[in-house]
């Protein structure tokens, strides 16, 4: 089944009869109240981009004869009234004859106004930046509507005209003699860019390009739980097209930087905490500093190095959700390197205490004797 034919003169409210010259005010009155750098609300950035296909289409003869005749030249196949289209995959006979011998079969002028590009900019942040979301201000360098012309290009109180070099066809044609007879051949107006008209008198500040670049600082809500090298999609906030078009997108890649004490895997942390041999073997009670509390953690007497120790729900939110990821931490059982000599007595006498001998005066004798009998035994 067809899909919905859109309304393109509805779009701009303008009658089907209009002139090219009242199409073109409907145009200029709609942007300058729904262009994206003047009216920042989501359904007016849509707005936007709906008149300006429609601008687009009944500006173009060829795409205003199919609107005429039933059909959307946007839609798939670009068909009258949904029909099969047996010139679909080439763009229709224009598009076939420019495949087979190089020429065109007239596609009218185009547009001046065009879709922006997007842009991208990186922000660092740190992990608890990240882990708990942030609001940042930050300069951004992008093309911005012109508030001198509003995208149309020309001075003020001028306007654009009929390009003398194509008479506003926006293409120039010639005839070829080839092997299959006479051949009409056709490329864009180098005067006017295939656009049909020239600006006499561009505007002062954005030379004709309808859009100027410029400084700006925009709002970025940073959400808790992103993670390293994702996006934050900003609709609108790019380049604004030539002419004044509709802006591209703006993305914000994130990149954490690293923590003093923790490290993250997703929205879980992980940290290392030092223990002593003693408190190791005698157990004890520490105080760590998490991201955004103070938690108590019992030392097991016994623990041994490599020992992990997880605190459920003290990691990172997850993106999105109130859940929490766990905070592991990694036990190093720190033996002393040099020991005074009462010290080193103790230990002897304690290494005596638990048969555990610590010197090696025979082949067969001590610790490591006995480890090594445990593997070769007679």
């Amino acid at each position: 089944m067809a899909g919905t034919v859109r309304d393109y003169y509805s779009l701009l409210g303008v009658e089907q009869d209009a002139t090219a010259e009242e199409i073109k005010r409907a145009y200029r009155k709609l942007a300058r109240e729904l262009h994206p750098d003047i009216n920042p609300d989501s359904a007016a950035q849509d707005r936007f981009k709906e008149i300006t296909a429609a601008y687009e289409v009944l500006s173009d003869p060829e795409k205003r004869r199919i609107v005429d005749l039933g059909g959307d030249p946007l839609s798939p196949g670009g068909g009258q009234g949904g029909a099969g289209n047996p010139f679909t995959g080439f763009g229709g006979f224009g598009d076939i004859f420019e495949t087979f011998f190089g020429g065109g079969g007239g596609r009218g002028p185009r547009s001046r106004v065009r879709q922006g590009a997007d842009a991208l900019i990186r922000l660092d942040l740190s992990l608890n930046d990240m882990a708990f979301g942030v609001t940042r201000e930050i300069a951004v360098e992008t093309a911005v509507l012109c508030q001198t012309c509003h995208g149309d290009g020309c001075a003020p109180g001028t306007s654009p005209r009929t390009c003398d070099s194509c008479g506003g066809r926006g293409e120039l044609q010639s005839m070829q003699r080839s092997l299959l007879g006479p051949v009409m051949t056709s490329r864009p107006c180098p005067s006017c860019g295939g656009t049909g008209q020239r600006i006499p008198t561009p505007c002062p500040n954005c030379s004709g390009e309808g859009r100027v670049r410029a400084r700006r600082t925009i709002t970025v809500e940073v959400p808790g739980g992103i993670e390293d090298g994702m996006r934050i999609r900003m609709s609108g906030q790019g380049e604004v097209g030539p002419g004044g078009g509709p802006a591209g997108d703006l993305y914000i890649e994130v990149t954490e930087q690293p923590h003093d004490v923790f490290t993250r895997e997703g929205s879980d942390l992980h940290c290392t905490v030092a223990v002593p041999m003693t408190a190791a073997a005698l157990g004890t009670d520490l105080e760590l500093e998490t991201l955004d509390s103070t938690e108590k953690v019992e030392i097991r007497p016994g623990t041994q190095s490599g020992s992990v120790i997880t605190i459920r729900g003290r990691g990172v939110p997850r993106l999105r959700s109130n859940v929490r990821g766990d905070l592991h931490l990694h036990v190093e059982v720190r033996t002393p390197a040099k020991l005074d000599d009462l010290q080193e007595k103790l230990l002897r006498e304690l290494a005596g205490l638990r048969n555990e001998e610590v010197s090696v005066s025979h082949p067969r004798s001590g610790l490591f004797a006995k480890v090594r009998d445990a593997f070769n035994p007679r």
